[in-house]
């Protein structure tokens, strides 16, 4: 049920139109309370949509009522008409829920510069019908309703003595790090306080959303929102609390690298041996992001000069020339030289695993990232068409 999961929620997907496949566009979420705890991060990206825009208003009092959502259209770069639009779509949940626009947090995705009369004629139109469709075994339909070029819905579900964590997330494109990537809803039953909740959020974003790294894309939409109610009546001690968060962010993080665009290889870089956890993720993400890298990992090439060329144009502390990198469990370079037989390494299966040793220091950290295909490049090629 993911964000119906947790005590205290209500959900809802209908369909309006906005996808022309006919399929659910609209979600919502309420939160019934007694709590009505929120916290969310959002993208990075300077060039930020409209419901970016007011929710990260919206959120700055710890309060979130519900959460509307939209695909089939991002409502971004639309202009003043195109915050209008978010504006009234919050207006709208609140007259029929009974609460504060402010207390409304609005979420779309799909193709930017896209929303005019009949973009809001319909969202506000899936509001009404989302708001009336609201049940507690609502949850699957509104991970339906947030799908884009996703093949299937994320959902992720947590529960620990007599406490839940559920969630939902889409995304299959444009996934690279920015606070948050994708648009996600966790809810919690669980009795935490907005400060509480935004600390667990981010550091549990850190560690899992943040480190997804398919594409090096970042969208203009993303962001992730945790609502918390309150009902099960039980406070879990707040390390407890962002060990479930996380656990569901991660679970979430890697259907979401498992649905990528065209991708073939689910590729694990774990970066270990580094002087500081920074540097780790650099190192990484360095390698994530190079397409030499992810082109050969395509064709079950285990090229490791690839990586030790992408890892040489960071800053972070460590000698070339003594670095060992292993794929799928086997060593193919020791000391910035070749070790094993490439003809060793089988990278037949979906999932790659890349072990990059630096040989510095004692921190790690593991970056998430898929292989560049033909089907990848079509796909790109011919999303607004």
């Amino acid at each position: 049920m993911s964000v119906t999961a947790a005590q205290g929620f209500e959900a809802a997907g209908v369909a309006v139109g906005l996808k022309s496949t006919g399929a659910k566009d609209v979600a919502v979420v309420v939160n019934r309370g007694p709590r009505k705890v929120g916290a969310a991060v959002f993208t990075s990206n300077r060039a930020k949509a409209n419901p970016i825009i007011w929710s990260e208003q919206a959120i700055a009092d710890g309060v979130v009522e519900a959460v509307v959502l939209n695909s089939g259209g991002a409502n971004c770069f639309t202009g003043s008409f195109g915050f209008q639009t978010t504006h009234q779509t919050a207006e709208k949940a609140a007259g029929l829920l009974g609460v504060s626009a402010g207390d409304v947090i609005v979420c779309s995705t799909g193709l930017i510069g896209s929303g005019d009369e009949v973009f809001r004629g319909k969202v506000l139109d899936g509001v009404e019908q989302g708001v009336a469709a609201l049940s507690a075994a609502g949850g699957e339909d509104a991970s339906l309703a947030i799908m884009t070029t996703d093949s299937r819905p994320k959902l992720a579900v947590v529960s620990r003595d007599g406490w839940t964590v559920g969630g939902m997330a889409k995304g299959a494109g444009m996934l690279a790090p920015g606070l948050a990537t994708m648009l996600v809803v966790v809810t919690t039953d669980a009795e935490i306080e907005p400060a509480e909740a935004d600390a667990a959020l981010r550091r549990a974003t850190r560690l899992t959303f943040d480190r997804l790294d398919s594409d090096g894309c970042m969208s203009t939409n993303d962001q992730v929102t945790l609502l918390a109610s309150g009902a099960s009546g039980l406070r879990p001690g707040l390390d407890d609390f962002a060990l479930a968060l996380t656990e569901v962010c991660q679970d979430l993080a890697q259907q979401l690298q498992a649905d990528a665009e065209g991708a073939s290889h689910d590729i694990v870089i774990q970066v270990v041996g580094a002087a500081s956890e920074d540097d780790a993720v650099t190192v990484g993400r360095s390698v994530a992001r190079n397409n030499l890298f992810k082109a050969a990992i395509f064709g079950n090439d285990p090229n490791w000069g690839r990586v030790l060329a992408a890892i040489g144009t960071t800053r972070a502390a460590f000698d070339p020339y003594d670095v060992d990198v292993s794929f799928n469990g086997v060593r193919v370079c020791t000391a910035g030289g070749p070790d094993r037989p490439r003809e060793e390494v089988d990278l037949t299966p979906r999932r790659t695993e890349i072990l990059i040793d630096l040989r510095v220091g004692a921190a790690t950290a593991t970056i998430l990232t898929n292989d560049l295909t033909h089907d990848y490049v079509h796909e790109n090629s011919a999303y607004s068409s």
